[in-house]
């Protein structure tokens, strides 16, 4: 699918991949509704984009990503480009995994995408077009000890994506996966268990990709619609 003209959803867009990708998307010609619960940076960020719509909302809860997409809606007329991009990570040893926070985690990882895509995808039927990029991570086709919470819900997240992708291509819609390697943001900072890790502080590790870097990938995957989009070549199946 073409970028220009077109309006996209983007969530998660106060930092990091989504507020590049918001970016990338305005420069590309698309409209896009920046979704998340930090306003200040929102606000800052729609000053940047013209024609861009903020709303603020909290993925966790299923009445605020429902009431998002009417709202994207009602301002634009039509939604073409969904990018679930929102979540959180959960580091520790699987023996040490609580029920709550795992649960919290699947909430906001793979029911609040899900969510979102069953909004949208009603909306893109009727327009005969649409594409949804779902973020996942390369870790869900790996096996790391200490990430097993955090990589299991993106498989799920994977899961749902490849199968909607063949549900709803007869309906000219695409569901995409793209699979981020590292990348310099502040997701290692803010783990829901407040862990911390610090990517410094691992001098073994290939060279770490930039925001701008998996932006690319994202806007590769909605011109392209291929079901999986990987940042790099070595990650693939």
């Amino acid at each position: 699918m073409g970028i220009n003209g077109k309006i996209a959803i983007v969530t998660g867009a106060s930092s990091g991949i989504g507020r590049a990708t918001a970016i990338l998307l305005s420069k590309n010609g698309a409209k896009v509704a920046l979704v998340a619960r930090s306003k200040e940076n929102l606000v800052e960020l729609s000053s940047l984009l013209p024609e861009s719509f903020v709303v603020w909302a909290d993925l966790l809860k299923e009445t605020e990503i429902k009431e998002m997409v009417k709202k994207v809606y009602k301002h634009f007329g039509r939604i073409d480009i969904l990018v679930n991009n929102a979540g959180r990570g959960y580091h520790v040893p699987i023996m040490q995994i609580e029920s709550k926070k795992y649960s919290e985690l699947f909430d906001l990882n793979v029911i609040g995408p899900l969510i979102a895509m069953q909004q949208v995808v009603p909306i893109m039927e009727k327009q005969k077009k649409g594409v949804v990029v779902n973020i996942s991570s390369g870790t869900s086709l790996m096996q790391i000890p200490g990430i097993a919470a955090y990589s299991s819900l993106k498989r799920a997240l994977n899961a749902i994506s490849l199968t909607a992708m063949e549900e709803l291509k007869e309906n000219n819609i695409s569901v995409c996966l793209v699979y981020p390697y590292i990348t310099k943001t502040n997701f290692h900072k803010n783990l829901i268990n407040g862990g911390r890790w610090s990517m410094e502080e691992n001098d073994n590790l290939p060279k770490i990709d930039t925001p701008e870097y998996v932006a690319e990938k994202i806007l590769e995957a909605i011109d392209t619609e291929r079901a999986e989009t990987f940042a790099h070549d070595w990650m693939k199946r």
